[in-house]
This record gives C-alpha cells, sequence and structure tokens, in this order.
C-alpha cells in the first residue's frame, strides 16, 4: 500500500464566530466548536486514506481560552500515525482577535477516524510518513495514546499495552 506524508493530509478551515454560533456570554458555543474540529479532521483523514471515513473517537479535547463572538477562528489538522483502518488526527484551533488581529492557541485534540467502504467495513489505510521533528514526536507517541485509548475502552489488557509499560516500568 502506498505511504503519505504527514505533510500531505493537512487541512486548514476558517471560520468567524457568528451570533448563531454562541452562547449567552456572547462564547463560541462547545459543541460548535467539536462539529468544526470533527469536520477539519475529517478533511485530513479524508486525505490520507482517498475513502469515506467515520470519527471512531476524540480524546484530550481541552478548553483553553473562550471563543468570542466576532472572532476568526482557525482550525489546522494533519494525520500523525496510522493503524490497520484507523487513523489519529491532531488538530489544533487558533483564534484571532477581529479587534487586535492577536492570534492565540486557543483549543487542541486527538481524534481518530476509520477509513471505510461503501458498505461501511472498516479498509486498509496507507501509512503516513512524519518529516519533520515534531511529526516524529506525534508518530512516537501516537502509539501510546492508542493503547491508553483501547485500554479505557475495556478493549485491551493492561498487560499487553507494550509501549505504555516503557514508560510505567
Amino acid at each position: 500500500m502506498k505511504t503519505k506524508t504527514a505533510a500531505s493530509t493537512k487541512a486548514i478551515m476558517t471560520e468567524i464566530v457568528l451570533p448563531n454560533d454562541t452562547n449567552t456570554l456572547g462564547n463560541l458555543m462547545g459543541g460548535r466548536l467539536l462539529h468544526l474540529m470533527d469536520i477539519c479532521s475529517a478533511i485530513s483523514s479524508h486525505r490520507c486514506s482517498n475513502r469515506i471515513v467515520v470519527t471512531a473517537s476524540v480524546n484530550n479535547v481541552s478548553f483553553a481560552h473562550p471563543i468570542k463572538l466576532g472572532d476568526i477562528v482557525t482550525l489546522e489538522s494533519k494525520v500523525t500515525r496510522t493503524f490497520n483502518s484507523s487513523m489519529e488526527v491532531f488538530i489544533q484551533v487558533f483564534v484571532e482577535n477581529h479587534r487586535t488581529g492577536e492570534k492565540t492557541l486557543s483549543n487542541n485534540a486527538y481524534y481518530t477516524f476509520v477509513a471505510v467502504d461503501q458498505i461501511g467495513t472498516p479498509i486498509e489505510v496507507p501509512d503516513v510518513i512524519p518529516e519533520t521533528e515534531e511529526e516524529k514526536k506525534q508518530h512516537e507517541g501516537a502509539l501510546r495514546r492508542r493503547q491508553l485509548s483501547l485500554i479505557l475502552a475495556g478493549k485491551m489488557n493492561p498487560n499487553e499495552a507494550t509501549e505504555l509499560k516503557k514508560i510505567f516500568g
């Protein structure tokens, strides 16, 4: 099967926060942000697999700062590692203050997508080859994150988590 570079799976989306997207405090609703993050991550997964993709899990979502009405939101995602039919995607959310132009990292998360065929059966995906030092760190950590998620979901025995054992001895 073909390989892809992590950079070739990158997706970028930009949105402006409108009144319909906010709560009564004038902040972007968390569910709306998760929706945008899911779409951007799905684009990265599709670019990696060239297949229909479905969201399998969302891990480690952090909401560091509120996003205000009128702010410009830029989402950047890329596949960090692939497994048999699944892909881990790292996504970052940057917020640009519409008055000052100041940009800050607001949120990040790891999403897992599975590539499927037309009837919903998981299908093999290409390997992703990291190139930069940051991509290599993300790639290495993906196996540990996957093992932890599988343990928490009851799909893996903790004794089988070889990468986690390396950390905790």
